[in-house]
């Protein structure tokens, strides 16, 4: 096998996701991070230093760029409750989106549904440098919801639409309900099945292998008691998967606490923006639901949005919440996930902390920080190497590096 190649970056500065740090020399053997070290080595790349972006939150692909709002595969109008959408078939990757993203250092998405259904599809963390869908995805994360406004101002669409908040909620809980209700039927069979089954093995003396294929056999029929996307509901509600809701306004983010306390799931608060009073953002963080903040930066378009100022940001500071920063794009462009932190950096956020909204504190929420977010021995070789201080207004990469290969210098 031969060696894998060798790349050392040596950083003036190193913003390296948690703290900042000076005189680091980075060394990459293949696409990982094999050292950092606080001493100056012959170096391939030298400058500021800092992990690969990543947008928590994001419709890259879906809404694209110089196509007409028609074209747009944000939403389907098909139902409310649509949890096996998934968008990664909705997006084009010659959408030039792409590009400018990873061109200012954002190389990873999470990309989701829009909020005009209930239950809009799944959520997928893919690779904003991929050429195609084939090498694209890098994680299931999960689903996307949504509250308030925008799932009770679809009428005009088809299925099931309530036109006020209590409707749609109902609607989502009378789903939830009928589905643990079904499990708890088919549970009940199963268990039935299976005791009968040990009676009958041990009158008629069944033989292992017997009674292994009569066990697959009841397993299987238990398993296709359930559509794909009561299936999908199922996986929430046993908390393999998270659903990233959609919510605005500070009575519906007091619904969402409740309606994941009830049914026992995980979920993320994504935008928050029109929240004005700490305690709410307290409430979250009590609750252990991470917050996906933003956009941060756009025209308030609709009343849920009237309270949404940008001072806001230092109220979510002083909260005892866990969160991150999305763009939403195409409602921020993706370039600009970096340039949404000086909202942070107004209200006294030190700047190796706004760094670190971008990188180890989305990856933690999506699940990542195993492997990305921060640059650190053992860690996938996601970097970028700027010009200059990268919360500068004119700082602009150098040199870009997305899992070990360089994809722009």
């Amino acid at each position: 096998m031969p060696d894998k190649k060798r790349t050392v970056v040596f950083a003036e500065v190193l913003y390296d996701g948690r703290k900042k740090l000076e005189n680091c020399s980075i060394v990459i053997e293949g696409d990982m991070i094999v050292d950092v070290l606080q001493k100056k080595l012959s170096a391939d790349y030298s400058g500021f230093v800092t992990p690969a972006f990543i947008d928590a939150h994001s419709h890259i692909g879906m809404d694209r760029e110089g196509e007409p709002w028609t074209e747009s595969e944000l939403n389907d109008t098909l139902n409310q409750i649509l949890p096996v959408n998934d968008p990664l078939n909705s997006i084009y990757f010659d959408d030039r989106a792409f590009k400018d993203a990873v061109d200012f250092g954002v190389l990873y998405s999470c990309v989701v549904p829009g909020s005009g259904n209930l239950f809009g599809g799944r959520a997928k963390v893919i690779r904003n440098f991929a050429p195609n869908r084939k090498t694209a995805e890098l994680k299931d994360y999960g689903f996307k919801m949504a509250l308030g406004y925008n799932p009770r101002s679809t009428t005009d669409w088809k299925g099931d639409r309530p036109n006020t908040r209590m409707g749609v909620y109902a609607l989502l809980e009378q789903k939830f309900d009928e589905v643990i209700n079904k499990r708890n039927k088919a549970s009940l069979k199963r268990e039935k099945e299976l005791h009968k089954l040990q009676k009958d093995a041990k009158k008629e003396k069944f033989s292992h292998d017997e009674i292994k294929f009569q066990t697959s056999l009841i397993e299987r029929e238990y398993l296709q008691t359930f559509t794909p996307g009561e299936g999908a509901v199922m996986e929430l509600l046993a908390g393999d998967k998270t659903a990233k809701v959609h919510v605005h306004k500070e009575d519906d983010i007091l619904y969402l606490i409740e309606f994941a306390r009830k049914y026992g799931i995980k979920v993320t608060a994504e935008h928050t923006c029109d929240v004005f009073h700490k305690e709410i953002f307290n409430e979250l963080g009590d609750a252990g639901i991470p917050i996906v903040y933003g956009p941060l930066g756009s025209v308030g378009y609709k009343v849920e949005l009237k309270h949404a100022y940008y001072q806001n940001a230092g109220l979510l500071m002083k909260s005892n919440a866990f969160y991150g920063l999305m763009t939403d794009h195409p409602v921020i462009w993706t370039p600009l996930l970096r340039d949404s932190l000086k909202f942070f950096l107004i209200q006294g956020m030190s700047p190796e902390e706004a760094i670190s909204m971008i990188t180890w504190k989305n990856a933690r929420i999506l699940g990542l920080d195993d492997t990305l977010g921060t640059v650190e021995q053992g860690k996938t070789a996601s970097l970028v190497v700027w010009k200059r201080n990268p919360l500068d207004l004119a700082a602009f990469p150098k040199m870009v590096m997305a899992e070990g290969k360089v994809i722009r210098q």
